[in-house]
């Protein structure tokens, strides 16, 4: 497993490498970092700031430089706030981590427990229940479902309850003067959660069903069945068991997108996460901030296949790893 793990590791260096050298000449072929400063008018100023960052160069040398200085932990000032680049991404990492975990430990437990429901009772009422559900979950968009739960679950109670504050918050993750995971982190919690969950949800439990019908349908289940093993055990030790290797897969590829995939989320709900800092920084055109949080979403995704390639042999023992 280690050997693997490192040799896979290896692999992903000439992948980072292309993929940030591809990514950099795109963002500097369609942003100009000194626009603002050419409004001013001043050439000496901007020849200076021009030289200082390395624009009178080849892409190719600007794209080295940037490299050694991100690898080194120099990852620019952002041109927006003028604050460090560094901090910024670590702020929003943590605050879409937390969305993340919580949403993909509900949508999967939630998923499987309706695949399992569904796939035991094929052609029921509820199985049809579910499969039209997950069908409008997966058709209903982000930024709809957001403003839905906000009215049905925050402003609905409070103005028919007549309270003074929403029984779930709608803004941020803590409200002024709270930190860590108190009642008040949770009631921030839930709305944003169960946004991102919705169409998860949706889909995966309609994977997770797929996968256990085709279990249901393998020769050891028929044998387990002729050796009068209970109904339950084979759904759950033979069935469940054998589709998880490949859910996995499917959860660990799409948490790994939403690193990158919470814009609407984290607008709505104003967290200040890594979609909401892309959003902010490709709208004034912050050139210094999207390298490095574009980079840091590279990573992370070949991090989360690297983690869904050993789950699947983990799970699976016929799969081998090499």
């Amino acid at each position: 497993m280690v050997t693997y793990i490192a040799r896979r590791l290896v692999y992903s260096v000439p992948v980072l490498a292309l993929a940030s050298f591809v990514l950099f000449w795109a963002v500097r072929t369609t942003f100009d970092p000194l626009a603002k400063l050419r409004q001013s008018h001043d050439p000496a100023v901007l020849a200076r700031e021009t030289a200082r960052l390395g624009l009178n160069r080849s892409v190719a040398e600007q794209y080295g430089l940037w490299m050694k200085a991100f690898l080194t932990g120099d990852w620019g000032t952002s041109t927006r706030t003028g604050g460090a680049v560094s901090s910024m991404i670590g702020s929003a990492l943590g605050s879409t981590l937390q969305l993340i975990g919580w949403g993909v430990l509900f949508a999967a437990v939630l998923a499987l427990a309706i695949g399992l429901y569904s796939a035991a009772r094929q052609y029921s009422a509820g199985d049809y229940a579910f499969t039209a559900l997950s069908y409008l979950g997966i058709a209903m968009p982000p930024f709809w479902v957001g403003l839905l739960l906000i009215q049905i679950l925050a402003v609905w109670p409070q103005q028919q309850f007549h309270l003074a504050h929403p029984p779930l918050y709608f803004v941020g993750l803590h409200s002024p003067g709270h930190s860590g995971p108190d009642l008040d982190y949770f009631r921030h919690l839930v709305l944003p959660v169960l946004t991102m969950t919705v169409g998860l949800v949706a889909s995966w439990s309609r994977f997770s069903r797929a996968t256990l019908l085709e279990s249901l349908t393998g020769d050891y289940v028929r044998t387990a069945r002729a050796k009068g093993v209970p109904r339950r055990r084979i759904l759950v030790r033979h069935a469940l068991r054998n589709s998880l290797a490949p859910f996995v897969t499917v959860v660990a590829m799409d948490a790994a997108l939403l690193f990158g995939g919470l814009v609407v989320t984290e607008q709505i709900y104003a967290v200040p996460g890594m979609g909401r800092l892309f959003l902010d920084s490709m709208l004034a055109g912050d050139v210094f901030t999207l390298l490095p949080w574009m980079l840091v979403v590279a990573v992370a995704m070949i991090l989360f296949n690297l983690l869904a390639d050993i789950g699947y042999a983990l799970l699976d023992p016929r799969v081998a790893l090499r």
